[in-house]
Parts: C-alpha cells; sequence; structure tokens
C-alpha cells in the first residue's frame, strides 16, 4: 500500500456534486492499493498512521499523533498511486490491485483505523472525485508497506 499523509485543519471530498466525506483536524489520506497487499498489510498501514507523530506538541514540535490529538481521518482511494511513468508518457498501472481487491482493502484500512478510535470519513471508491484541503504546515508524508520510499 501506499499513502499520501497530508495533516490538515480542513479537509472535504465530493463526488457527483455531494459532499461525501469531511473532517477538521487530522489527516487527509490518499490511499492506493497494490496487487501483492493483504489485510495484514492494511491493518499495519493503519496503525502505523494513526500513531505517526507529526503534530505539534506545546513546544511546537511534531511530537503528537492522531490518536494523542484526536483527530480525524479522511481517507480517499487513489491508484494513480502506483502509477509507473519511468520512460514513458503514459503511466502503466499494472502494480495497482484490480478493483474488487482494492475496495475491500481501501474498507479494510478504514475499519482498522476505526478499531484505533479514530473518526474516519471517506471518499466514494471509484468515482471521480475532488478533495479539497487545507494542509497546515504544510505537512505532507509518503508512506509505503513495501518500505520503497
Amino acid at each position: 500500500m501506499r499513502a499520501v499523509v497530508q495533516r490538515v485543519s480542513h479537509a472535504r471530498v465530493t463526488a457527483d456534486g455531494s459532499v461525501t466525506g469531511e473532517i477538521m483536524t487530522g489527516l487527509l489520506i490518499l490511499l492506493g492499493v497494490g496487487r501483492d497487499d493483504t489485510s495484514a498489510v492494511a491493518a499495519g498501514l493503519a496503525e502505523r498512521i494513526a500513531n505517526l507523530r507529526i503534530f505539534e506538541d506545546d513546544q511546537r514540535k511534531m511530537n503528537r499523533s492522531l490518536q494523542d490529538v484526536k483527530g480525524s481521518a479522511l481517507v480517499v482511494s487513489q491508484f494513480t498511486l502506483y502509477g509507473d511513468a519511468r520512460g514513458q508518457r503514459r503511466p502503466s498501472f499494472v502494480a495497482a490491485a484490480p478493483p474488487e481487491q482494492a475496495k475491500k482493502l481501501y474498507e479494510e484500512f478504514g475499519e482498522a483505523l476505526r478499531r484505533l478510535e479514530i473518526t474516519v470519513a471517506t471518499g466514494m471508491f471509484g468515482a471521480m472525485m475532488s478533495v479539497e484541503l487545507v494542509n497546515e504546515g504544510p505537512v505532507t508524508i509518503l508512506l509505503d508497506s513495501d518500505k520503497a520510499f
């Protein structure tokens, strides 16, 4: 799995002209699912993100996690995180999981965050979506379950 994690003061996603998910303080998580990903990978990445210390403490140091600040998560499916454009103009998405597998693991990822007592809002899997956010810091972290970066 790959994730782009952004610390936000506000984020919202719309699909088909309707808001499907909206949060205030928390994390916008753009989530890509790879062909080799499993339920264990989804749960592990959710735990890692929930405990990622990227919120400021009283000394303005990034020392608090999403759980510590009791923030929310807006999770948006993003298969293009597996796009490979090396040496070509049109990205290849062969490393991305097929839709059925990706949807299942995307939903399991959200449930894993909920089990960690994180309030979760979501986009609409497979839909054309518009994402709005106010990135605080700005803080943006890239994560890969294979630790490719």
